[in-house]
């Protein structure tokens, strides 16, 4: 059973899938930086000045005792997380859908091109035979 798992474990494909996992992790981290450092406040201004990250929704407000401590916490919605999340998304599976877009036009170019003639040897060897069966015809 130790051996199969590290066959399995060692098979091409699925150290290429981890590589791919790792870097796809990597690559969301670097859109959501993207979307929350560079897009939403570029976006702002358009905006009229509203900050996606700040749009809230309160289901019930926060209770406080007199005290002025929080007994129970407000029940938030975060919409404009939710909205950065959903930009981010998008971002990431257009790209997704590029490389592989891409790297199906790679297989088919590859299956497209002509298979390599053979060896010389072969091709003698069978112009030899076709003239035998020529003169016993």
């Amino acid at each position: 059973m130790l051996k199969e798992f590290k066959e399995f474990a060692l098979k091409g494909n699925l150290i290429d899938m981890a590589v791919g996992f790792v870097m796809g992790g990597a690559f969301a981290t670097v859109v959501t930086a993207f979307i929350q450092g560079v897009f939403l406040p570029l976006l702002a201004p358009i905006m009229g000045g509203i900050d996606l990250s700040s749009i809230t929704f309160t289901i019930t407000p926060e209770v406080i005792d007199e005290a002025g401590e929080i007994v129970t916490p407000a029940a938030v919605v975060e919409l404009g997380n939710f909205i950065s999340a959903i930009i981010s998304f998008i971002i990431v599976a257009f790209v997704m859908f590029l490389i592989i877009k891409g790297m199906n036009k790679m297989k088919k170019a590859e299956e497209a091109a002509p298979p390599p003639a053979p060896p010389r040897q072969e091709v003698l060897l069978e112009e030899i035979r076709n003239l035998l069966a020529k003169q016993s015809s």
